[in-house]
This record gives structure tokens, sequence and C-alpha cells, in this order.
């Protein structure tokens, strides 16, 4: 697998990220190994996980794994923190003290000394900026972390902690934010924003949060997401007309390339200017696989020529909702 530098960082990166949300819920730890073990036999590197997944275990079940199954030196860590709400006064948020309280749990869980990329999961208006980013500096500065990023901040989010940061020898090098043909929005403000600080884009939910395998055409399968209690809402944004075009556009586009509708929606983003590693949350070996199987594919200059026209993002108000984000725990 491709490795890519992550923004103008020195650190490289597998071109696919393998997410861990699902992790501890829909999956059991064995099924988290097997996976794990046939991504980086693909030459894969970068595993990203949370603190809130499964509500700390998707970190647990990663940590046990370094234990006896594989040498903690081939993973590329990538942790969260900062989603997490909790009454008391540790208890979550971005201050300085829940972030740093936060990091020492996911080491802790992670069965590691450090992470390699640490992020903040989610801007905070309760806390000042300057506040959160000290977490950053101590956790940067004492080893805890080797990198640090953001996630699901807004371009002007991106660009103020950027700017703070490279105030200091220790700058930010990515930002991980939704993105795929269903999802553009980050184009008009967080990915000029990335480009300009240089920080690598890592989206997440690059398959449209599963509807652009064309599962959902003809309905909701029953063991799918989108058939979730937990889950259904989430998957339910994006069953749309706009969407159903775009899908159709996607199915016809495999059909004519011989491959899968996910091969394509990930190609396509996995290649936007800007992205390094598009995060894949494969629940099981079987759809992990069909994440991988897109490796070799290289979109046509015609196809992805076509699939930019007809998911071209909508005017700002069009759209009413601001995209919500999954529910992690």
């Amino acid at each position: 697998m491709e490795q890519r530098r992550l923004g103008t960082s020195g650190l490289r990166v597998s071109r696919l990220a393998l997410g861990t949300m699902s992790w501890g819920r829909d999956t059991d730890a064995d099924e988290a190994g097997a996976s794990l073990l046939a991504f980086l036999d693909a030459g894969g590197t970068l595993v990203d996980t949370a603190d809130v997944y499964a509500g700390g275990e998707a970190e647990r079940i990663l940590g046990g794994l370094f234990d006896d199954v594989i040498p903690r030196s081939e993973v590329v860590v990538a942790t969260k923190a900062g989603a997490r709400r909790e009454d008391g006064p540790f208890g979550g948020g971005a201050s300085r003290a829940a972030l740093l309280t936060a990091l020492d749990d996911s080491l802790d869980r992670l069965n590691t000394d450090y992470v390699d990329l640490w992020q903040l999961h989610a801007w905070d208006d309760d806390v000042p900026l300057e506040e959160t980013l000290a977490a950053v500096d101590v956790a940067l500065t004492t080893g805890r972390a080797r990198y640090a990023g953001v996630a699901n901040y807004a371009g002007w989010q991106v660009a103020s902690a950027a700017t703070r940061q490279s105030l200091t020898s220790l700058p930010l090098v990515s930002v991980q934010s939704e993105y795929s043909l269903l999802e553009r929005s980050v184009e008009s403000e967080v990915l000029p924003a990335a480009e300009h600080h240089g920080l690598g884009l890592l989206p997440w939910a690059p398959l449209g949060r599963g509807v652009l395998t064309g599962k959902y055409r003809e309905g909701v399968p029953a063991d799918s997401r989108g058939a979730s209690e937990h889950l259904a809402g989430y998957v339910g944004r994006h069953r749309t007309e706009r969407t159903a075009r775009i899908v159709q556009a996607v199915v016809t586009a495999a059909h004519g390339l011989g491959t899968s509708p996910l091969a394509v929606a990930l190609a396509w983003v996995r290649d936007r200017p800007g992205v390094v590693a598009p995060v894949v949350g494969a629940r099981d070996g079987a759809q992990l696989l069909g994440s991988l199987a897109a490796e070799e594919l290289v979109l046509p200059s015609a196809i992805r020529g076509a699939l930019d026209d007809v998911s071209s993002p909508v005017e700002p108000d069009d759209e009413a909702e601001e995209p919500d984000l999954p529910p992690w725990e």
C-alpha cells in the first residue's frame, strides 16, 4: 500500500486508515484482531480510534492486540480526546485537565507509552482555545504524543488552531472531517485552511456512511447499520433523492470498470487533493477486504469528472442541517 506524508510533517502513513468505531460494540476482539492482521498484511499502518468509541472498549481491544498478536512498532496509532462529556472536574470537554486525563487513560487502555497521532475530537465553545492547545503542547513535549491534529473543526477553527500552533515548534499536522461523494462541504473552507497550514486531511465516512456501497438502493438490509437503532439516523441522513442520483452514477461507473461501487467511491475520495488517508470503519473482515480491493483502482479522468459533476455540492442555503456526528458511545 502506498505511504503518504501526513501534511508537511515527517510522519508517513498508509493511504488507507483502519477505523475502529465499531470495535467493542458490533465487532468483537477476535474479529478486530483478524481485521487488523489483514490490514497490516496489505501494507496498512494507520489505525484510528478514540476514547469514546464503545466507552473506551475500542482502545482496550487495540491495546490487547499489542500483548500477543502485533508488535506496537508496526502500527501508527491515532486516537482522540475532547468529545467525552461527564460530570466532575476532569469529566470531559477540551479543558487542559480533562484532555490530559483522557490522554493518560487512553495510553493505559492502549497498552502503550505514546500515541503517534493525538487528535482534538471536537471544538469546545466553553474552553479558551489557548487552554485546549496548551494540553497539546504538554502531550507533545512529554512524549505522550508524537504528533497532533484536530477533528470535526470548521474551517475557521482549523485556521485558528493551526495559526496558534504555528507560533510554536509543535505545529498541527492533520484534520479529520467527513468527506465523500455525498458530503463535500469540507471543500469550501476546511480543505483550503488545511492546505494553507500544511495539514493533511483524514476523511471519515468516505463511503457516505455506507450508502455509497449501493446496499440501501432497494431498502434497508437487516444486518446493516441503517437497521440498527443506534445508527439508523446516522445512515438515514444520506438517503435522499440527491443521494440516489449519486449512488446510481457510482454503480454505473463500477459496472463499466468491472469493480464494486465501494471501490469507486473510496478511490474517488482517496485521490482528492489534500487527502492523505480515508478512514474506513469495517465491521468485519469481509467489509475490510472490499476496501482493500480498491487499492489498485485508479479512476479514469472521464469517470472522475462525471462523479465530480453529479456530486457537486449544493448551495449552503439548500442544506439546512449541519452534518451530524456519529453516536460514539
